[in-house]
């Protein structure tokens, strides 16, 4: 049975960015088959029942039609760890990784991913990227909680939560692999963990795995200071230099943080069509800087948002990230005009998709893509006067205010 979205304001995301002010969209099943202005509804209305149609409506209330959000980077497993050594000076190697190795285990993976979930769905973020440990105990949460998700396990040059030995995570990608491959919902990849803390070796079997069951591969680069030292003493050359001259970089490639890549680094990048995931918030929370990206959106490179982990970024929503970013590279570089709030909304939808290289599935509500959409409300006194819809997204808006969430045609969060 088909449904009516209507009485909302659609904002497409779509390729001429139509945005209609009063607009409708029509879903049957799981996909996107109708999107609109209602001026056009009452025909469409009398053609369905001439047809025998049945459908329902849905009431959007004058809420922002939009499609959901894109999480390019997180690692769900950190609930359990937000709040905790947030001023401490070396977070990663002093405090996380020691509270990970005694703590982590299976059932609190699991619980921890069933809690980020409903975050995110809250907070109407539609698809998520996880790289994380016992990692399918995350796709079984997703497979249960219908969300749509990327799930990598961590792959390490030391023991982990989940392993007993160093780059136990390969073995765990050969099993977990094939058991949710082509499912409708989970993508499994495969995360070495950094550029950094895997050999050359272990990057090559890595990359041979993703290639031969042909799923992204995503990992953390070009992030941290010693990690860039690392590489000039060892290899004279950048982290992107080295992935792409032993043939890692393609574009099933998710590259997260990409702080202190230089422009020869964002070439490669576009050169190889792989994806960069933006993580602003956990970057400057940690005072490590912030990514080039009017350089790399220049260039053509698909950049979608990252929150990264819980007890990096504190928050798996990117409503309050989309003016933080504005905000900062506006301010980085000296120009008010730059980055509209349509282009800051874009890497949260239909460049995140590109990002991930589904943007033939969701990323815009566009006839025949997954029903993947939310509505927020526009009731709150924050959202008064609506003068352009995208500003109002950018610069008022909180994940407080997401009324409605359907992933894949299904409606998973209603009335908040």
């Amino acid at each position: 049975m088909k449904t009516i979205i209507q009485n909302g304001i659609v904002v497409t995301m779509d390729q001429q960015m139509h945005v209609w002010d009063h607009g409708y969209v029509i879903i049957d099943g799981t996909k996107i088959v109708e999107v609109g202005p209602e001026s056009g509804l009452m025909d469409r209305k009398a053609v369905l029942s001439r047809a025998g149609e049945i459908w329902q409506e849905k009431d959007a209330r004058r809420g922002i039609i939009m499609p959901g959000m894109i999480n390019t980077h997180s690692h769900l497993g950190m609930i359990p760890f937000r709040g905790l050594g947030d001023d401490c000076k070396d977070r990663l190697r002093v405090f996380l990784l020691p509270m990970e190795s005694q703590a982590m285990d299976g059932e609190l993976a699991a619980a921890s991913a069933r809690y980020g979930i409903c975050e995110l769905l809250l907070s109407g973020v539609t698809t998520v990227l996880d790289m994380y440990y016992f990692e399918d105990e995350v796709a079984k949460a997703a497979d249960e909680m219908k969300m749509r998700g990327f799930v990598g396990e961590t792959i390490v040059d030391f023991p982990s939560c989940d392993s007993q030995e160093a780059y136990g995570g390969l073995d765990y990608c050969r099993w977990f692999i094939p058991r949710w491959k082509n499912h409708p919902l989970i993508v499994p990849f495969i995360a070495p963990h950094a550029t950094n803390t895997n050999d050359l070796e272990h990057l090559q079997l890595a990359h041979q795995l993703a290639t031969q069951y042909n799923v992204p591969l995503s990992l953390h680069a070009s992030e941290l200071d010693y990690e860039m030292d690392y590489f000039q003493k060892e290899y004279h050359m950048t982290p992107t230099a080295f992935l792409d001259h032993y043939d890692l970089l393609d574009q099933n490639v998710i590259l997260a943080h990409c702080i202190h890549i230089n422009n020869d680094d964002i070439k490669l990048i576009q050169k190889n069509k792989s994806g960069i995931a933006h993580c602003l918030v956990s970057n400057l929370k940690a005072a490590k800087g912030v990514m080039p990206l009017k350089e790399l959106l220049e260039n053509g490179v698909s950049v979608g948002l990252g929150t990264d982990g819980p007890s990096s970024g504190n928050t798996l929503e990117l409503f309050s990230m989309l003016k933080m970013i504005a905000c900062v590279h506006k301010t980085v570089n000296h120009d008010r005009g730059a980055f509209h709030a349509q282009d800051i909304l874009s890497l949260a939808t239909i460049h995140g998709a590109k990002a991930l290289h589904i943007d033939h599935l969701v990323g815009s509500l566009e006839v025949g893509k997954k029903a993947d959409f939310i509505i927020v409300e526009t009731d709150s006194v924050n959202m008064y006067p609506l003068y352009d819809p995208y500003s109002a997204l950018v610069y008022s808006a909180n994940p407080s205010q997401v009324d409605t969430v359907f992933v894949n045609g299904k409606c998973l969060v209603r009335h908040k």
